[in-house]
């Protein structure tokens, strides 16, 4: 594109393909011939460095306590993956392009600008754009390989299954699940669950991995569904363990994860097959060759498709973007400066049109900083209802005469729980001691805070210990692209990532402090109040407590 005004530059956007060795000579020659004032490529700051052999981003302790850092580095990382795999396909190591008009400028002695948006923004704005079924999408995709409805159904299916599971425990007996079946129930997982690891065990001895572990995991649900479940070997030795109440919440919440998933399942299945369900259209990395590559980088083709079902998420992705370069390539052109500007395909036509219609151009301060989150705030609402509840819950019990020191042992079991299963948890993942009784600490108050959460205080721990940057997403990249380790192994090479295991400690965190939250509630709370009446008395408590509260209002207004 060569479009200038008088006595104005004039800017030639070159599209590239991020892993096309026909892409590397292309811009080779195209900066040569064109011998510009400036060559503009399709990077930050940061990608500069990392293609420079530079040393990445360390991720700042204080940045993982903005909120969803962690959640914003696992977008980045889905979408550095799936651009690392068409590299290692096409034998071109993704950026190539990038470089090649870098090298090739300064060999040339020309003037170099990075032109893109900081990638940091771009995956914030990215992630927050994203709606819960989209966030879904992407997690059913990287757990179950299933982008679909199936995968979301999966996940849905988890998620419904651990608030159904305590339901089931309460109210299980009004639908016929007994005491009995939930006992053999969690006798069947207990079972299961040793006879895998056990049976894996042997198997590796003369199996690989890989067939070690499908045997592992195939055997022992056999055992523990015919063995413990249906013929009720070892109930005896897992209740003794357990105990009745643990023995209740193992059962109730295999049963409720269980159902939740294979209805979600099920669901999404019909759903797919009526086609009432748009899937993700995945980018299958055998599906494309060299020809295909030349009209749009493998990310923005990826996320043109992906715009179907998150309009926002592509949005941040692609589209802002080209306005962000456009600015930054009009700039230059009425600087009176020519320009071969370098950019995936994808963009090309994109920042074409806002250089032909400059006028079209957002305002810059549109597109930086933190992104407004569309449509309604439902996950503030949400969160201050939950700890204006919580509050209330207290209030209305100390105002129908409940004592201090009854509300005293609530608190105190509300807090113990949280924290043995917010620090247990990160512990289980790798957590430091010190990182763990952090999180675990400040659990019960992030339980009625949702806008807050215990993960975030262990990720800011371990970071002060254990450097993490963005570089360890190639070696994450890496070692997925292995398809040759057994899965067992291929787990603890992740775990030794220290990205990966600081993402693991955080979930995992967040998940104990949730997974404690409802037990509370279902398990804990009736037994500490059993002679209040159970949850009965103890609803009708709040209820005295509320008619107090308003007889007391009233008699001080009037």
């Amino acid at each position: 594109m060569n479009d200038s005004s008088p006595g104005e530059g004039h800017v030639r956007v070159v599209g590239t393909a991020h892993v096309s060795a026909d892409s590397v000579r292309e811009v080779e020659e195209t900066v040569k011939s064109e011998r510009p004032d400036v060559v503009a490529v399709e990077l930050d700051e940061g990608r500069y460095r990392q293609l420079k052999g530079g040393t990445p981003d360390d991720i700042e302790a204080r940045d993982l306590l903005r909120g969803n850092t962690v959640f914003q580095f696992i977008a980045y990382w889905m979408l550095s993956y799936v651009q690392s795999r068409m590299g290692e396909k096409f034998d071109v190591k993704p950026g190539a392009d990038m470089l090649a008009a870098v090298e090739t400028a300064e060999e040339e002695g020309l003037d170099v600008a990075l032109v893109d948006r900081d990638i940091q923004t771009t995956i914030q704005r990215f992630w927050r754009r994203m709606g819960t079924l989209e966030k879904m999408r992407m997690a059913g995709d990287l757990a179950f390989g299933v982008a679909d409805a199936r995968g979301v159904g999966a996940i849905a299916g988890i998620a419904v299954g651990v608030l159904l599971g305590p339901l089931v425990g309460l109210y299980g007996d009004a639908v016929g699940i007994t005491d009995l079946f939930l006992t053999r129930v969690a006798t069947g997982a207990v079972v299961g669950a040793v006879a895998s690891y056990l049976l894996y065990t042997i198997a590796s001895f003369s199996l690989s991995g890989d067939d070690a572990l499908l045997a592992g995991l195939g055997g022992g649900a056999a055992v523990g569904l015919i063995g413990g479940f249906g013929l009720g070997y070892g109930t005896g030795l897992v209740t003794s363990i357990l105990g009745g109440l643990g023995t209740t919440i193992v059962g109730s919440l295999v049963v409720g994860v269980l159902a939740g998933v294979a209805v979600g399942v099920a669901v999404g299945t019909v759903l797919n097959a009526l086609g009432l369900f748009t899937p993700a259209a995945g980018t299958d990395v055998e599906e494309f060759d060299m020809a295909d590559l030349t009209d749009g980088d493998v990310v923005s083709a990826m996320m043109e498709e992906f715009r179907r079902f998150s309009p926002g998420g592509a949005e941040a992705l692609i589209d802002e973007r080209d306005a962000y370069i456009a600015h930054q390539l009009v700039a230059l052109r009425e600087s009176g400066r020519s320009v071969v500007a370098v950019v995936g395909a994808g963009h090309k036509a994109g920042i074409e049109g806002y250089l032909d219609n400059p006028q079209t151009l957002p305002p810059m301060e549109s597109l930086v900083g933190v992104a407004e989150k569309n449509g309604f705030p439902w996950g503030k609402v949400v969160g201050f209802g939950i700890t204006a509840v919580f509050v209330a819950f207290f209030v209305l019990l100390a105002m129908a005469g409940v004592g201090n020191e009854r509300l005293l042992t609530i608190f105190a079991a509300w807090f113990l729980i949280n924290g043995v299963f917010a620090a247990g948890l990160a512990k289980l993942a790798g957590a430091r001691w010190t990182s763990a009784l952090v999180g675990g600490a400040v659990a019960w108050m992030t339980s009625i805070n949702p806008l807050l959460a215990p993960g975030w205080f262990t990720g800011y721990v371990e970071l002060r210990h254990t450097p993490v940057n963005v570089g360890d997403i190639g070696k994450l990249n890496k070692i997925l692209s292995d398809e040759e380790t057994p899965i067992a192994d291929l787990i603890g090479q992740l775990f030794d990532v220290p990205l990966f295991k600081l993402i693991m400690v955080v979930a995992m965190t967040n998940i104990g402090s949730i997974i404690a939250s409802f037990l509370f509630v279902t398990y804990v709370l009736p037994v500490i109040a059993a002679d209040l009446g159970g949850v009965t008395g103890v609803t009708n408590l709040m209820l005295d407590g509320a008619a107090n509260s308003a007889d007391l209002i009233w008699r001080t207004l009037t």
